[in-house]
């Protein structure tokens, strides 16, 4: 059992890897820099370490030490016991959840190896919002698809707010970048891949008309919110599908249209 060790002073260097949680673009920065990044919450942190990540320190308020009981009984890592003052102080903002791990990062599989063995899949192009990439993360988690493919601008898919809005979906779902990323697009294809580009062109084919899911392998294509996949994305694609709308509704946020366009692409298919 790893020792519970209470400290009081937010600025304990023991605690380095949890300050200043709310500064993004230090953040961003640091944490692939340093091969970390921090599970906040309960669930969260369980899934991490069921999911074969290893941590490198746990931060606890003590009414989660005892709910944390079990993994603080197995951790092989320090084990911080602060009060709720000193985690605002050093996070930056109020832990309600009381439960934050660091945990450190696997290197990322190539795009070929994530490939390899799946049929559906995701490809994200300058998705830069932490929250719409976890919303995807967890709906692909959920809805059956095989893997997600990222362009070199898009968010970080293990920064905190990504995590945890996926709830911990980004640890169940592979995921690789695609670099350089219109080449990235051809070797897709290359390996099989039907492209399909999402967007709410009226020129788009319907997805219940394309029937993505008696295709053999398909990399459905989403763009940025508002701005959407970019001409040359548009240009790499076989094929433009949309989401029939009505009431004049022109388009949906893109973590509620991956969701669903994930169900059209993988119809009958979760869980297998």
């Amino acid at each position: 059992m790893a020792e519970l060790i209470t400290v009081e002073d937010p600025d304990d260097p023991r605690l380095h890897d949890y300050t200043g949680l709310t500064d993004v673009e230090l953040r961003r920065r640091r944490e692939p820099a340093e091969g970390l990044f921090i599970a906040e919450g309960e669930k969260v942190v369980r899934r991490a370490l069921d999911s074969g990540y290893r941590m490198r320190s746990m931060l606890l308020t003590p009414k989660w030490a005892d709910v944390m009981r079990d993994v603080v009984e197995t951790a092989e890592a320090p084990v911080y016991v602060v009060s709720p003052a000193v985690a605002e102080q050093v996070t930056g903002y109020h832990v309600h959840r009381g439960a934050l791990a660091s945990m450190c990062r696997k290197p990322l599989p190539a795009a070929d190896e994530v490939l390899r063995t799946a049929r559906r899949v995701a490809v994200m192009e300058s998705v830069n919002d932490h929250t719409n990439i976890g919303a995807i993360f967890r709906s692909a988690a959920a809805l059956g698809m095989d893997a997600v493919l990222l362009s070199p601008d898009c968010a970080d898919p293990l920064y905190r707010r990504s995590v945890k809005v996926s709830m911990g979906a980004v640890f169940a779902v592979p995921y690789a970048r695609l670099d350089p990323w219109l080449d990235g697009l051809a070797a897709v294809r290359a390996a099989g891949f039907t492209l399909l580009a999402l967007t709410p062109g009226e020129q788009a084919t319907p997805l219940d008309e394309a029937a993505p899911h008696r295709m053999d392998r398909v990399a459905l294509m989403l763009g940025a919110e508002g701005t959407g996949l970019t001409a040359k994305a548009m240009d790499a694609s076989d094929l433009r599908v949309r989401i029939p709308m009505a009431h004049g509704v022109d388009s949906l946020n893109v973590g509620a249209a991956a969701a669903v366009a994930f169900y059209a692409v993988a119809t009958g298919r979760p869980g297998s």
